[in-house]
């Protein structure tokens, strides 16, 4: 076989159907027979479940007693499929014409390659952020400050590069990221300790040092909506989103630099507070609510020790 496209849902059904629904015609392009789709519900309570039955019984499902993250979902998919290529695909996707064939392409045709990520856009058709450098205590303090609108160093100027070329890259996001087998096979699955975010970062970095190129093809182009799921449990979110980039730091560059990415996140905390306990007396003078970047980042320094 193949393809094996794997998709992870938490409460997204309506998004998640439009992605099926764009599956399933991009699939066609694929030889019949060629192409399976494994979804992992992660206990919705949205009828994600039922949608899946009665619309799409072509997707196989497996159905989680609770919210296993990330990172375990996909393995659990992963380790069931059966294809060449493994497609992750977030549930608030759609995959345009041709990507499909654009991607599977990149990696047919270049057994040094591991790991290939998609265009990804905004609904209005602007350029998201589908590629990245590698993080370094630099990179994160730099972009933490959003020092990248004085020099580009945090970021690629994705906007810039040729459009119809594929790029070789240090990371390539996951909301739709195509694995070669063999690659994971050597390098191992997601790293399962990444409940949600940073995962597809680490294994990226796995691939690399495993001498497996990562590349962002543009051509595979595909609308992703963003942060869907997340936005159900905004605090915890924004909480494992840091947690997950400490994690990374430890793993890979060492205790030392986890603790110095903590005294980052600090630092780049104090006048995200300063400012919103400005906005928060003016909200509570206009008898508005708490601002919640201002709780965000409060919550982030109390939980910062643990991390």
């Amino acid at each position: 076989m193949l393809l094996s496209i794997v998709i992870v849902n938490w409460n997204t059904r309506d998004l998640l159907r439009g992605c099926l629904r764009s599956v399933q015609r991009e699939a066609a392009s694929l030889a019949t027979g060629e192409v399976e789709t494994l979804v992992v519900d992660n206990n919705s309570s949205d009828g994600s479940p039922r949608m899946l039955e009665q619309e799409f019984p072509w997707a196989s499902i497996i159905r989680n007693p609770g919210n296993n993250g990330f990172a375990r979902a996909n393995n659990q998919a992963i380790r069931q499929s059966k294809a060449r290529f493994v497609l992750l695909l977030n549930p608030d996707t759609e995959l345009l014409p041709g990507a499909l064939r654009c991607l599977v392409d990149s990696l047919e045709g270049a057994p040094a390659v591991g790991a290939a990520g998609a265009c990804l856009l905004n609904p209005d058709g602007t350029l998201q952020a589908s590629a990245s450098p590698a993080p370094t205590l630099l990179r994160e303090f730099w972009r933490l400050l959003h020092l990248d609108a004085v020099i580009r160093l945090a970021s690629y100027p994705l906007d810039t590069w040729n459009q119809e070329a594929i790029h070789e890259v240090d990371v390539a996001q996951g909301a739709c990221l195509l694995l070669r087998r063999t690659a994971l096979d050597q390098v191992g699955l997601l790293d399962e300790d990444y409940f949600m975010y940073t995962e597809e970062v680490d294994l990226c970095h796995r691939l690399r040092k495993a001498k497996w190129q990562v590349r962002w093809v543009p051509r595979a182009r595909v609308i992703h909506y963003g942060g869907q799921s997340t936005r159900q449990a905004k605090t915890e979110m924004f909480l494992r989103l840091y947690e997950s980039k400490v994690l990374y730091f430890r793993k890979n560059l060492g205790r030392h630099s986890a603790a110095a990415y903590k005294v980052i996140l600090a630092l780049a905390s104090l006048p995200r507070l300063l400012v919103g306990a400005g906005e928060l007396l003016v909200r509570k003078r206009d008898g508005e609510g708490e601002p919640s970047l201002a709780s965000l980042y409060a919550q982030l320094l109390l939980n910062l020790p643990r991390l």
